[in-house]
């Protein structure tokens, strides 16, 4: 059922929560997802968050704690105690998202809450992936999974399965290996049904799998997921050792965080910061490349007043300057961005020079193009020279090819550096296209006008 979460719904259940009507505020949330929940939490305080999870049940309330955005999760968390924390949230969770949200936790609070799990099966589960680092596979896998042995007969591969299966909400893939837990392959649902009840497992499965190791990290898995176009991989140790399964749910996670993490970079934000964070924060994330683009300005004011003269002579060339900055700036961020892409999802193919050579060619045919129009503008709308026109237009395709190969080289370089090439747009290429845009400009105007 879809519920409309407008103005006067929120009014009602604030209402309900103030009254503290149970009745009133659970027949409002009865119907609703958990994301929904947790979305109208943004409305509440912590004290009605509180009152509200009260009445949930369990499985739900560890749903909506789920939903909820990390530092909101964590002022909700901090009103549990740890035995709260694990029979009512820990216990209704799969493995990975369970590591996930003591991760969140403070080391003592943690050790507390691990230690109120009753389940000791599930609380050895979540202790042995805590030990995997949160970026690789080990630290994205959960434990829910379903496996055979390739020696049962289909029967028994059934009969175990239903017992294997009976706290899951999901079962995508059945995995086949052998007595020392190595894995094997995959187990068609369709082959196990349309099979003879005695065959062996070993007869029917397919052993073309993709898979993961537990070191690989969450952005080659969903490398991995994407290309093979997975709904869950696999992770395998050292040994060849089915240890967990990663499914697409917590990939599409890792793609997002990575692409809000690049976006922030390339617009000069240094850090993973939220609007909503205090002012302290935000300014450490945006002030470096801000100082970094006020010493570019200072730069670019440094190389023209080594050309005064020629300005006083030729002060039509002042107008034109934004023209270049910007123009550079603009190239070299369509670039870099493209490349950033490339090497994010592997479609960069071929050696370094020859994408700087395919960058060259491209800003040389760019260039010719806007430098005609450039040409015709400054002659017969602004007045200028030949000369004059000649220069800029001149400059402007310089620039272009210059911003086309920096915004191509420096995140190829930079990733071959083992450094996020995310960083190299942005701020980072606009400012150096611009130092170095000014000074094309002035270098060409001193060649052609002789000044």
């Amino acid at each position: 059922m879809n519920i409309e979460i407008t103005k006067d719904f929120i009014e009602q259940l604030t209402q309900g929560i103030n009254q503290q009507n149970a009745k009133v505020v659970g027949e409002l949330l009865r119907d609703l997802h958990p994301a929904d929940i947790a979305e109208l939490f943004d409305e509440l305080n912590t004290k009605e968050q509180s009152f509200v999870m009260d009445l949930l049940e369990n499985e739900t309330s560890a749903d909506v704690i789920l939903e909820l955005e990390e530092e909101d999760r964590k002022k909700l968390l901090q009103t549990f105690t740890a035995k709260e924390i694990a029979e009512e949230v820990i216990n209704e969770m799969d493995t990975d998202d369970a590591v996930d949200i003591i991760n969140e936790l403070s080391d003592r609070k943690k050790d507390e809450v691990i230690a109120q799990l009753e389940d000791q099966e599930h609380a050895k589960e979540i202790v042995d992936l805590l030990r995997y680092d949160e970026d690789t596979a080990g630290g994205l896998m959960g434990k829910e999974l379903i496996k055979v042995n390739k020696d049962w007969s289909v029967i028994t591969a059934v009969k175990q399965m239903r017992k294997q299966a009976e706290d899951f909400e999901e079962v995508y893939s059945i995995y086949v290996v052998d007595d020392d837990n190595k894995l094997l392959g995959l187990l068609s649902l369709k082959r196990l049904l349309t099979t003879p009840a005695n065959t062996k497992v070993a007869d029917v499965y397919n052993d073309k799998i993709q898979f993961v190791k537990t070191y690989t990290s969450d952005m080659e898995v969903a490398k991995v997921m994407e290309k093979y176009d997975l709904y869950e991989v696999p992770v395998v140790d050292e040994l060849m050792q089915l240890v967990g399964v990663i499914t697409v749910d917590d990939v599409l996670d890792v793609i997002r965080e990575e692409a809000e993490e690049n976006y922030q970079l390339a617009a000069g934000i240094t850090q993973n910061v939220d609007g909503d964070d205090n002012i302290w924060k935000l300014t450490k994330a945006r002030l470096p490349w801000l100082m970094i683009g006020m010493f570019g300005g200072l730069g670019a004011a440094s190389i023209m007043s080594g050309f005064e003269e020629a300005l006083e002579k030729f002060t039509i060339l002042l107008m034109f300057v934004p023209l270049i900055q910007s123009t550079a700036g603009n190239v070299g961020i369509q670039s870099s961005a493209i490349v950033v892409q490339g090497l994010a999802n592997g479609s960069i193919k071929g050696g370094i020079w020859h994408r700087l050579m395919k960058e060259f060619l491209l800003g040389l045919m760019n260039g010719l193009g806007i430098a005609m129009v450039v040409l015709l503008i400054t002659h017969f709308v602004f007045g200028t020279t030949y000369y004059v026109s000649m220069t800029i237009c001149v400059a402007l395709v310089a620039v272009i090819i210059n911003a086309a190969i920096i915004g191509t080289f420096i995140p190829i370089f930079l990733s071959k550096k083992g450094i996020d090439p995310a960083v190299s747009t942005g701020p980072f290429i606009t400012t150096s296209n611009d130092i170095l845009g000014v000074f094309i400009y002035f270098s060409i105007a001193k060649i052609i006008l002789g000044f």
